[in-house]
């Protein structure tokens, strides 16, 4: 009897290592996005669209629940992946590495950096154009992405330095949800807030009582959910509202945000954010685009991402440690810092959204997404490349280090 020799790539054992891996979730996220490049330009790509754009769910006079696939994935199953970054920035807060001020100060004002210099360059690019009004495209960056990339690097990056991007993603995110509620929707729905509002105060409640059951949290939560989304107010953010109420604590016993942070991590990891990036990065190719790279647009764009982004972070970051406002992470430094500056600069979905609201003009549109996405490349690429630089210099360092002991 001839033994048969199973491929590598099918031995059971290989393919547990990988999906327990650190980067194996961006890998996933990664093939998919290219997955769904290659559709978006082959024939499959109209029914791919149509398919996204077809409606699903329920619809009465008092509720509607009835929206296409792609907004079912981007403001429902997103919120998912919220919910699961919130817990995390909440369990940092409480008993990790944004536990004392100056630590959580850092991210917050690298956000705030990360945001102001990225605007300023493309509104003085635009300026007096009738482009000026996407000054909050170059703002905002893609958390799945980044965060994507820097897992690639593994144990090559310091766990602080994921939970710095992480964070600054975050509030990132939260500011560009804010530019997006302040100055491009076009309607906002003062009476959901408040709904929205008052389930807020009824899980701090819940949180204040004492109650530890899941259910109160997570049912409220889908309320909360669909109050901000009738709100005008983009609803991933009820995610991170809905973490932050959960109960945790500093000790060893597992807490019921710890419960939820485990049971979400694969789903998310393998499931929400790669159906995410197949749905979001369908962009056909048109030979306008090309011309808009050179243009006021897409110069603001690329180099408000490109440039804007790790300047902005990192000059941000260095005026607040130097003023003793904040703090470096353990074990992070300052080219690290730089580097995940870069990697903030991975705009994408969030960029792409803002695009939409901020042009009527389809040709705008379109230059404006493959500027986006050529910036979000090369920041992807260049930051990964300079991380992992970085990453060997220190293990190599470490090592003659030892040697000398």
């Amino acid at each position: 009897m001839v033994n048969t020799i199973r491929p590598k790539f099918f031995n059971r054992k290989t393919f547990r290592e990988f999906l327990k891996s650190g980067s194996a979730g961006g890998i996933i996220l990664i093939a998919c996005l290219i997955f769904s490049l290659i559709i978006a330009n082959s024939p499959l790509g109209t029914g791919f669209e149509h398919l996204l754009s077809r409606e699903i769910g329920y619809q009465s006079s008092n509720l509607e629940l009835r929206y296409s696939v792609l907004l079912w994935i981007n403001d429902g199953l997103m919120a998912i992946f919220f919910l699961l970054v919130g817990l995390e920035i909440k369990r940092e807060l409480v008993e990790g590495e944004l536990s004392s001020f100056k630590q959580a100060a850092l991210p917050v004002f690298a956000a705030v950096g990360g945001m102001l210099v990225p605007a300023a360059i493309y509104a003085l690019l635009n300026n007096g154009t009738d482009t000026a009004n996407g000054w909050g495209i170059p703002m905002a960056t893609d958390i799945a992405f980044a965060i994507a990339v820097l897992s690639l690097l593994g144990k090559q990056v310091p766990l602080s330095l994921k939970v710095f991007l992480t964070a600054l993603a975050i509030v990132d995110d939260l500011g560009a949800i804010l530019v997006i509620a302040l100055f491009y929707s076009t309607e906002m729905h003062l009476n959901y807030l408040l709904y929205a509002g008052g389930v807020f105060a009824l899980l701090i409640a819940f949180n204040l009582l004492g109650f530890k059951n899941l259910a109160f949290y997570l049912i409220p939560g889908v309320f909360m959910w669909y109050f901000i989304h009738h709100s005008g107010i983009h609803a991933t953010i009820a995610g991170v509202l809905t973490a932050l109420t959960l109960p945790t604590t500093p000790g060893a016993e597992e807490s019921p945000l710890e419960k939820l942070e485990h049971g979400l991590t694969k789903p998310v990891n393998f499931f929400i954010m790669p159906l995410f990036a197949l749905a979001n990065t369908n962009i056909r190719f048109e030979a306008d685009m090309i011309d808009g790279l050179t243009s006021n647009l897409g110069l603001g764009i690329i180099l408000g991402l490109f440039i804007g982004k790790p300047l902005g972070i990192t000059l941000i970051s260095w005026l607040s440690v130097n003023l003793r406002i904040s703090s470096l992470p353990s074990g992070v430094r300052w080219s690290q810092i730089l580097g995940a500056g870069i990697l903030a600069g991975i705009g994408f979905t969030m960029s792409i959204f803002i695009a939409l609201l901020s042009f009527s003009n389809p040709l705008h549109q379109t230059e404006a997404k493959f500027s986006i996405l050529i910036a979000s490349l090369l920041a992807g690429l260049v930051g990964f490349v300079v991380l992992k630089w970085l990453g060997k210099k220190t293990v190599t360092a470490d090592k003659t280090i030892i040697q000398h002991k």
